[in-house]
């Protein structure tokens, strides 16, 4: 505690109007907050994340960097704190980021005891900040060791952040075949009228600033990994000493007869997001695909399309992944909105009038009217590039690494949605998870390890769907699940689901039940089990349920 107390008289200046640049203000007793404790405090109207952890105060932004969640709602765990939204976390004692989706540091504040009062001091330039940058380098004259990063996704610019964080000062290429800079993808499905430049995670000025170089519009044909080159199909060759895969995956299409018909869409890039909106406003929708992308699409598009029609080849949304409960509350809520569900059916073709789709027709032999036909069937990795390299793909061409994003290739990385990965709370089991947040973290733990840092992959998986307004928040990996516990009711949509295998929590999804999911997380990545016997209790503690 001796590091954090002063005695000076002028620390107990709170005068809003005083001319220094410190602004400093009594928020508490020393005796309201225990050690593993948190606080929402305010400091000239700014709201401060006042914490005690190891037996030291600290003060940081409450904001949480991603989407501005209050942080005192979280789960404070040892040094960190977990976003309740989204699961990102924060180191309290420094304000850095520890886990994504958040891709900024929060800023940090002084903190003073005197007469048994804790006091907040606030630099006045800072009361607007909310997030702070981590300090990164550039490149180094001189310095030609090149980092080839293929793809422009999360992953990619994660790595590149990474990178430079931890002071390379060698090149960075990030070669994309999009048209734009990393956007944030998971805004795709759920604001479909989306600005581009509303979406970029970093503008062009950071990428020059810190000497990134970007090339867009540009897609490999294929890599040599002996003489260490990527050809491009502009005809250009890239020389590199380490490449990173992150080139992500693409829709799939429905091979049936009729595809070709104009009107039919697939969501990919904020321009297919626009058409979508545009195309489907006031017209009969047909969406085949009950992914989270498909019922994220039929929640927005609830109050713009005359009528919607989803098409399910399972007997409930999402039955796999969540499990047939929350799949049924999920119909629910979009059938009460007046979306019509086709389950255990697929289509055996589309038909069209003067090559535009104007009916589609299920295997049951129910025909449905049609203007626009979204396909949301599932992805497929973009790994054709590949094909003829050593670089090891597995059966369905997902690119198989280790802990430490290492394909067999010395000096070749992958990660994001198009690798196949060793997941540590699954006893290593190899994944393939398509969750933003994981793409994240494979990128800053490639970054990691082409500089020889030798840090496994420890994330443990946090996912979100937004329906109808309300976000339901997943943890985990819960495939071959058992059992699930519920805490609240699906009747009420104010439920936690817990996932049981082998007598332990494996996952779990809530609605309306912050931040029980990121309290879960905090326990899945702490190694310590979730017993079933924990689960069935009605002792909630654990949860911090606020």
């Amino acid at each position: 505690m001796a590091a954090n107390q002063a005695h000076h008289q002028d620390f107990v200046n709170s005068d809003p109007n005083d001319s220094s640049e410190e602004l400093v203000q009594a928020v508490c007793l020393e005796s309201d907050l225990k050690d593993g404790q948190m606080l929402e405090v305010e400091v000239g109207h700014h709201s401060v994340l006042l914490t005690r952890s190891e037996g030291q105060y600290s003060a940081t932004g409450n904001q949480c960097t991603h989407y501005g969640a209050p942080l005192s709602k979280g789960v404070i765990s040892g040094h960190r704190v977990r976003c309740p939204w989204h699961g990102a976390c924060f180191n309290v004692h420094t304000g850095d980021v520890e886990e994504f989706p958040g891709m900024d540091c929060l800023p940090c504040h002084k903190v003073m005891i005197h007469n048994n009062k804790v006091y907040v001091s606030v630099n006045k330039n800072m009361l607007e900040q909310q997030r702070r940058m981590k300090k990164m380098g550039a490149a180094v004259s001189g310095v030609t060791h090149t980092m080839l990063l293929l793809g422009g996704g999360v992953a990619s610019l994660i790595c590149a952040e990474t990178l430079r964080q931890e002071n390379f000062g060698g090149r960075i290429v990030m070669v994309t075949r999009d048209d734009l800079l990393p956007y944030d993808k998971t805004r795709l499905s759920k604001v479909m009228n989306v600005d581009s430049e509303s979406i970029l995670l970093r503008r062009m000025d950071f990428y020059h600033k810190y000497d990134i170089e970007v090339q867009l519009q540009k897609e490999a044909l294929s890599v040599d990994t002996n003489e260490k080159t990527v050809t491009f199909d502009d005809g250009s060759v890239q020389r590199y000493d380490q490449l990173l895969i992150a080139t992500g995956c693409r829709a799939k299409g429905l091979d049936v007869p009729g595809m070709k018909l104009d009107n039919i869409k697939k969501l990919e890039s904020p321009e297919d997001a626009r058409q979508i909106h545009t195309s489907c406003l006031g017209c009969d929708v047909v969406l085949v695909g009950t992914s989270f992308v498909g019922m994220e699409v039929a929640s927005y598009l609830i109050d713009k399309a005359s009528s919607i029609t989803v098409i399910g080849s399972s007997e409930l949304p999402y039955q796999n992944t969540l499990g047939p409960e929350i799949g049924r509350v999920t119909m629910t809520m979009l059938a009460e909105r007046n979306v019509t569900f086709y389950m255990n059916d697929n289509v055996s073709e589309v038909r069209g009038v003067d090559g535009k789709v104007n009916q589609v027709v299920l295997r049951s032999g129910k025909v449905i009217q049609a203007d626009i036909l979204i396909v949301a069937v599932g992805i497929l990795p973009n790994t054709e590039f590949l094909r003829g390299s050593p670089v090891k793909l597995d059966s369905r061409n997902f690119v198989q690494v280790d802990k430490h994003m290492r394909t067999n290739v010395h000096g070749v990385f992958c990660g994001g949605d198009v690798a196949t990965f060793p997941l540590t709370m699954a006893r290593d089991r190899p994944v393939n998870i398509g969750h933003w947040q994981m793409a994240q973290a494979h990128g800053r733990i490639a970054a990691l390890n082409m500089l020889n840092k030798n840090l496994p992959l420890k994330s443990v998986p946090f996912y979100w769907t937004m329906l109808l307004g309300k976000s339901i928040r997943y943890t985990g990996y819960g495939e071959g699940y058992t059992e699930i516990v519920m805490k609240g009711n699906f009747e009420d949509r104010k439920f936690l689901a817990l996932y049981i295998k082998n007598d332990e929590v494996i996952a779990a999804a809530s609605l309306n039940y912050d931040p029980a999911v990121s309290a879960v997380a905090e326990r899945l990545v702490s190694g310590r089990a979730i017993t079933k016997d924990e689960a069935l209790s009605d002792d909630l503690s654990w949860l911090q349920l606020s």
